[in-house]
């Protein structure tokens, strides 16, 4: 299956550099079909991108700006906050001046978008681990890119076991991650992805096997509640404390290890300290390297509670 890459991903290569640095090499694109990406200066107040080029100027017209636009299943949004970012495209066609000579050329992101649904999108299945790009966070979830820009959503409750208020106290804007596809709708004739991410970062046990009970280690209060404090030790394994008046939500907090009891997959803690650092992004720790899985099982092998994915 050949690759198709969030765009971004493509810019700095040196076949994408060789590619944008003529004309001849813009023609020669357009007769392969190839996919190349340059950044989107402006968009003008019919919603043009004009993409910037070593060569020649480049414009993406209103209709060609994405998959949605010319029949107003998709906002014109789309377009427009693609200014100052790198946006993938096909070269279709040159339109020349009065002597004859190339003065811009016409390009389609949409051409490059329909590619990537016909050779990539439409052959994935529910339990394909896939990469993508964070481009937007909200409160319910963070939208990603597929590739070529094609929008996908991890939902908030599907961002890690541990249960985080937003996204953005997991991922970074145009971070790059992995994600496992869990559902496929159909809408307007595309399929729609839904995508989750919990399931790369290992089961109780593998986490929980990262730690010793006697250590003292660093954690993320993540909700205070009426009878303890909920730690994060790593984003898939969380652990009790008791409460303390001066803790509260989001701080770095460094814990002692009570007990850890796999039977009834719980972690007892106790804060030592509360730390005036703030929390930072680590990089993520994935557990799974292949590209399919069928089903996961968080769920410690003897525990009587069960919390398991099927694809």
């Amino acid at each position: 299956m050949k690759k198709y890459y969030p765009e971004g991903k493509l810019f700095n290569t040196k076949e994408n550099q060789r590619i944008i640095s003529s004309t001849e090499n813009l023609e020669e694109a357009k007769k392969s079909g190839i996919i190349a990406e340059a950044f989107a200066s402006v968009c003008d107040r019919d919603h043009n991108l004009l993409v910037e080029l070593p060569c020649i100027r480049g414009i993406i017209p209103r209709e060609e700006g994405a998959i949605g636009i010319d029949d107003g299943s998709v906002r014109d949004v789309a377009v427009v906050s693609r200014v100052g970012k790198p946006v993938c495209f096909k070269v279709i066609g040159f339109e020349k001046n009065s002597r004859g000579n190339n003065e811009y050329a016409v390009l389609s992101r949409k051409a490059a978008q329909q590619e990537c649904y016909r050779n990539y999108i439409n052959e994935l299945t529910p339990g394909d681990i896939i990469d993508a790009r964070i481009t937007h966070i909200e409160k319910f979830g963070c939208f990603v890119d597929i590739g070529c820009g094609i929008p996908s959503l991890i939902p908030v409750d599907s961002v890690s076991v541990s249960r985080v208020s937003s996204p953005a106290d997991r991922f970074e804007l145009y971070q790059d991650i992995r994600a496992v596809v869990k559902y496929i709708t159909n809408v307007n004739n595309y399929p729609r992805i839904t995508l989750s991410h919990k399931e790369l970062l290992g089961t109780w046990s593998e986490n929980s096997a990262l730690y010793c009970a006697g250590e003292t280690v660093t954690g993320i209060v993540r909700s205070v509640e009426s009878y303890g404090i909920f730690i994060e030790l790593a984003p898939n394994l969380a652990g009790l404390a008791e409460l303390r008046d001066d803790v509260r939500e989001g701080q770095v907090v460094s814990v002692y290890i009570k007990a850890i009891i796999p039977e009834k997959m719980k972690i007892k803690l106790v804060i030592a300290d509360v730390s005036e650092r703030k929390k930072v992004m680590s990089d993520i720790r994935y557990f799974i390297s292949s590209s399919h899985i069928d089903r996961w099982r968080y769920s410690h092998e003897n525990s009587y509670k069960s919390d398991e994915t099927v694809f």
